[in-house]
């Protein structure tokens, strides 16, 4: 996608969606160049709310989420051979959606 795409994407989503608008964008160079600062204020005055997110944002970062769950189920060390330790990976993956779940609140 170039910037000239993301700023007509963006223009559609104001004119579609209705007021108010907040979109979630990450630091890719064509959310942030700067020949599109004009347009992406123009849009702003029109409802629009960009929020970008830090570059490196772990509490959004689903792997993240999974490798704290893990730690936390094994915080007391177990011996494990590898049959158990696959064994123990699958309950903790297969409890994300019924046992626990993710959430960004």
């Amino acid at each position: 996608m170039t910037s000239v795409l993301f700023v007509a994407f963006l223009g559609l989503l104001v004119e579609h969606v209705g007021k108010p608008l907040t979109v979630i964008l990450d630091n890719a160079s064509v959310h942030t160049a700067r020949a599109l600062r004009p347009y992406l204020r123009l849009l702003q005055r029109k409802g629009l709310t960009l929020y970008f997110l830090p570059p490196y944002s772990p509490e959004f970062n689903r792997i993240e989420k999974l490798w704290h769950k893990m730690k936390y189920e094994w915080r007391v060390f177990k011996a494990r051979d590898a049959k158990t330790l696959e064994a123990d990976v699958d309950v903790i993956i297969h409890g994300f959606g019924t046992a626990y779940r993710f959430t960004f609140c």
